[in-house]
């Protein structure tokens, strides 16, 4: 499962890390980096896309956190027995000292 995740991770962190530089025109001297190439990508995608290419990053986003509730509910059916467990524990912890009543 760490795998899916780094899987998963690993092209988000190369996206979001080259649109917030390359937004801020934070380029080192590569091309990559620059805003003109920034501004051109979304351009193009948004005349692929039909959209406007302002929205095209929230789109993005929308989609990573999907992406990533998806992910999490896969990892919580694999590990819904040691999850109940760790309900059971916090419920009787909790909810059984609370019951009984204190003379």
């Amino acid at each position: 499962m760490r795998y899916l995740f780094a899987l998963w991770v690993a092209p988000l962190a190369l996206f979001w890390g080259w649109f917030f530089l390359s937004l801020n025109d934070i380029n080192f001297g590569y091309v990559m980096l620059s805003r003109q190439l920034h501004d051109l990508v979304f351009q193009l995608y948004g005349q692929m896309l039909g959209v406007d290419p302002a929205v095209i990053p929230g789109m993005v986003a929308k989609a990573c956190v999907f992406d990533g509730l998806l992910l999490m509910a896969f990892w919580a059916f694999r590990r819904r027995r040691a999850i109940g467990g760790w309900i059971r524990t916090m419920r009787e912890r909790y909810f059984d000292q609370a019951s009984t009543p204190s003379v």
